[in-house]
């Protein structure tokens, strides 16, 4: 497979950043197309930034920094145009291109298998490189420059994609018999540079401050708010900020009710196994003692009845046997027509009619013959 290799323009750059994701895997999602930011999305919850002030950039703005105490504007909107402080970043895909914020990125796409044995498709930051260069925000005339201070602290900041490159695996046979056993199948590398243009008119939203100490740094900076306020640099006006936002809030509401909805269906899910288990138990604890009970009540029948006829006499008159089975003694009474005709074994196999007489059975009891 081939080597892409991302080379740091000018490492004496302040603000230049390097991180290594290797071996972080994550997978494709809307929600990245979307730039779903829940830090940022946290910050609105907290903090009325539509009320935010739109200040042009004009000497105005030094005199009502000065007027305020603390020298400074706690959250501010200003609109201007990016123009970098010295030296601008070449791109290195275009080489009539210049910004002042750069960032170059590989990922790897990778097929993964599953535990249930689907194969879907994710992908893996190697490497992020950003590059920064001071820049300041002026107006159209040039005049009033505003410099913006950690500009990759923003919780938005828009990039123009300048390149986008992905290049195919070529993969053998032996790396996809590989890739069968071990669940995963690498796709290719994408390398992506995205640059903020010198000339971009930009909005800045966070915290104005002024310095007056006769340095080289002094003058208007933006910052990002020293009270957690979102701090957002955007090519898009307010109205279109507004919406974005709105839209992405709406699409983490709905990203945070599904999350809620799977949560409270396997807490739902687990009590009702629970409860289902404990009804379960119950239901076969009692099945047993039922049981028990009932095997219980047949042996002492069967102990009852084995002593009965021990007991019994024998070669008895055949006026005292039982009219059914004709071996045991007559010992029950039927009521309500009084015939003593039937053993206690017997007895308990008829239920409707006397064997004599046929009349309806009422009751039945034991009888003692002398």
């Amino acid at each position: 497979m081939g080597r892409l290799n991302l080379e740091e323009v000018n490492p004496h750059l302040r603000g230049g950043r390097v991180e290594n994701h290797l071996g972080k895997t994550t997978p494709s999602s809307p929600d990245r197309d979307l730039n779903l930011n829940l830090p940022v999305l946290g910050g609105l919850a907290q903090h009325d930034w539509r009320n935010a002030p739109l200040y042009d950039i004009n000497s105005k703005l030094e005199e009502l920094i000065q007027s305020n105490p603390d020298k400074k504007l706690h959250y501010v909107a200003l609109r201007g145009t990016v123009k970098a402080i010295g030296s601008p970043i070449k791109s290195l895909n275009s080489s009539n291109v210049s910004g002042v914020v750069q960032k170059l990125s590989i990922k790897e796409h990778v097929i993964t298998r599953s535990t249930a044995g689907f194969w879907s498709e994710q992908e893996r930051t190697i490497q992020e490189v950003y590059n920064c260069v001071p820049f300041v925000l002026q107006s159209s005339s040039g005049g009033t420059k505003i410099e913006i201070l950690d500009a990759l602290a923003a919780d938005i900041l828009d990039l123009d994609t300048i390149a986008d490159r992905y290049e195919p695996s070529a993969l053998g046979v032996m790396d996809h018999v590989w890739g069968f056993f071990t669940g995963v199948r690498q796709r290719g590398l994408q390398s992506t540079e995205e640059l903020l243009r010198e000339g971009t008119i930009l909005t800045g939203i966070g915290e104005l401050t002024s310095t007056s100490t006769g340095g080289t740094t002094d003058g208007l900076k933006l910052q990002p708010p020293s009270d957690g306020t979102p701090f957002y640099l955007t090519t898009l006006p307010i109205s279109s900020l507004i919406r974005r936002l709105d839209d992405q809030r709406r699409t983490y509401r709905s990203v945070f009710i599904a999350y809620m909805a799977r949560v409270l269906t396997v807490i739902f899910g687990g009590v009702g196994l629970v409860l289902l288990g404990m009804m379960t138990r119950r239901w076969w604890k009692e099945r047993e003692r039922l049981r028990v009970a009932e095997q219980a009540k047949r042996q002492l029948e069967q102990t009852r009845k084995e002593r009965r006829r021990r007991v019994r006499e024998t070669n008895l008159p055949e006026y005292q046997l039982c009219v059914v089975c004709r071996q045991n003694p007559r010992e029950m009474i039927i009521l309500p027509c009084g015939h003593v005709c039937v053993c206690e074994d017997c007895s308990e196999g008829i239920a409707n009619l006397c064997p004599v007489c046929r009349t309806k059975i009422t009751n039945k009891t034991a009888a003692y013959l002398s």
